[in-house]
């Protein structure tokens, strides 16, 4: 139990806070940009499957105001985790939620650190799923069949 409490400490305190382009800038550079055949700001729908690339600046404002160290506790008694809220039910391992799948095989407080590339190879691993980026609530209620481009605007992409 020590140990846990000492790496989530250490997790938090390499946490940050994402500026919107810094944010959008920063899934360009790690292959968001065309993931699935979208731009990041184009917000076309194409055979059921919506691109993180563009939603991703828009789902995490609502998930996590773009903070790394988010966490949500959910009723289950399952937890979301870091920039994109993923879920230890469904995607990684917290040690503590029973009968993970851990679809992307990581351990969740991988997704508590600034080191986003953990977070978004698992945010495209959930896009792939059947459910796809529906998975995420924020994205049902806040940017699903909306125009996103400002999420991107002034960003410079």
């Amino acid at each position: 139990m020590r140990s846990l409490v000492c790496l989530l400490f250490v997790a938090l305190a390499s946490a940050k806070v994402y500026q919107r382009c810094e944010w959008a800038r920063a899934l360009k550079e790690h292959g968001m940009d065309g993931y699935y055949g979208h731009s990041l700001a184009n917000c076309e729908y194409e055979s059921g499957v919506y691109s993180v690339s563009f939603a991703g600046v828009c789902l995490s404002k609502w998930e996590s105001d773009y903070s790394t160290a988010a966490t949500n506790h959910n009723t289950d008694g399952s937890t979301d985790y870091g920039i994109f809220q993923i879920n230890s039910r469904w995607w990684c391992d917290d040690g503590r939620t029973p009968h993970t799948a851990n679809a992307c095989n990581i351990r969740c407080s991988e997704l508590l650190t600034n080191d986003v590339s953990v977070a978004i190879n698992c945010a495209k691993r959930v896009v792939r799923d059947p459910n796809g980026i529906g998975a995420w609530v924020a994205w049902r209620r806040h940017c699903e069949n909306r125009d996103l481009s400002s999420y991107v605007s002034g960003c410079g992409l």
